[in-house]
């Protein structure tokens, strides 16, 4: 297997007065035009949905879990299938993340969600009340407790780079350290060199192992930038992985921007991160899906993002419309024979009602679940997609200020 000749990122269009831009990511299994929404499907699913769904809803890629995969069923049996696309019947391109996420998750006994507060900083032995710290980290990698069964298992950077070839995903990731913003400066500033470190590792691992693997399409790898709240580290952070080259001289293919992103300074971190980073390489936002941080995130020069959020939430009866968010089981819907939005042109919308769904998660009903999840994605895809139409055709600032005013004027009045 050898790196491809090609460009892997073309640039298209420019925003005028930002660092924003449309573009178009080149993989073995398709072109991505960006900006895009990258679906979540941690566990080679996109939950509830099947893969042929998100096709049809306008999906152009998937993310699964490495370290979730790893578990289960095991990375070698994806291998084994033929890759993450062929094991999941999905024929687009594909993501993999390295475990990072894991690090922080894992080790501080958070299951989901991380704060965007910085306010909370406390310490670096903050762990959620009641929950057991199942992650270790040390300077040459991290000894994670399976969340299954208990066993041990150790990654490295070396062990998510054999993991994450045989998931055979378009792009993957560099094993990184995730902090919270709970942690103090100090530990921020150690983390920052020890996932610079690892990325180091990552990029000699992954062209032995892209040598090695004859016959198999090239693997993007992408960097991630830490940081937390802080501009010198986060700038830092990113020039030092851009000096990253490895033997061959190619270094990252693209780069992440990852961490506990405080909600108030978005724009402004992924500026500090963007200006540092080279500008003909794609930038992903990990962990983002809410309209305004859309908005905020591709003026400031991110590409692509991905965020289990869309999916989670429907789950729980919570749909995103234009004009807002709300949840469809309660009372006011059990007899709204309308669509969820009329304007909508998801499956879902063009086939069931507002008091159909409700019924649904009243009874219990699996399908709930499903519908919801293909409304969401949907929602979320075409947001980021229009978002992108706006840029090429030079209206982005009066579409933000539209979208935005109709989707939270009920948070103001």
């Amino acid at each position: 297997m050898s790196a491809p000749n090609d460009p892997f990122f073309s640039i298209d269009t420019r925003l005028d007065d930002r660092l924003g831009r449309t573009g178009t990511i080149h993989t073995p299994h398709g072109d991505i035009a960006t900006p895009a929404f990258i679906a979540v499907g941690t566990k080679a699913t996109v939950k509830a949905v099947l893969p042929e769904a998100m096709k049809e809803l306008g999906a152009q890629a998937v993310l699964a879990n490495a370290y979730h995969l790893y578990l289960q069923p095991g990375s070698d049996i994806v291998d084994e299938a033929g890759g993450l696309g062929k094991f999941m019947n999905w024929d687009g391109p594909t993501f993999t993340d390295s475990g990072g996420f894991q690090v922080m998750s894992l080790g501080v006994g958070f299951k989901k969600v991380i704060s965007m507060d910085a306010s909370r900083v406390e310490s670096d032995d903050v762990i959620a009340e009641g929950k057991e710290r199942l992650a270790h980290v040390d300077d040459d990698g991290v000894t994670f407790k399976s969340h299954l069964d208990g066993s041990s298992h150790r990654f490295t950077p070396e062990v998510s780079m054999q993991i994450q070839h045989q998931l055979g995903a378009d792009i993957m990731f560099a094993f990184d350290e995730l902090t919270t913003l709970m942690n103090t400066r100090g530990y921020q500033e150690m983390s920052v060199d020890r996932t610079q470190a690892w990325a180091q590792r990552c990029v000699l691992e992954h062209e032995r192992l892209t040598a090695e693997r004859v016959g198999k399409p090239y693997q993007a790898l992408f960097g991630v930038v830490q940081g937390a709240q802080y501009e010198d580290l986060r700038r830092k952070a990113a020039h030092d992985l851009e000096t990253i080259t490895g033997e061959t001289g190619r270094g990252f293919d693209g780069y992440g921007i990852g961490g506990a992103l405080e909600k108030q300074n978005l724009g402004t971190i992924t500026r500090w991160v963007n200006e540092e980073l080279p500008e003909h390489k794609p930038r992903h936002m990990l962990g983002i899906s809410e309209p305004d941080d859309f908005f905020t995130a591709i003026e400031n020069g991110a590409d692509t993002f991905d965020c289990v959020n869309p999916s989670r939430v429907a789950r729980n009866a919570a749909i995103y419309v234009p004009t807002g968010r709300f949840n469809i089981n309660t009372a006011k819907h059990r007899r709204d024979f309308t669509p969820i939005d009329e304007n909508c042109d998801c499956y879902t919308c063009a086939h069931y009602t507002r008091a159909y769904i409700h019924h649904l998660f009243k009874a219990k009903e699996m399908l709930a679940s499903t519908l919801c999840t293909i409304h969401n994605e949907r929602f979320t895809v075409k947001l980021v997609d229009d978002i992108r139409e706006s840029i090429q055709q030079n209206r982005f600032h009066e579409f933000k200020d539209e979208f935005l005013g109709r989707f939270y004027s009920a948070k103001r009045s």
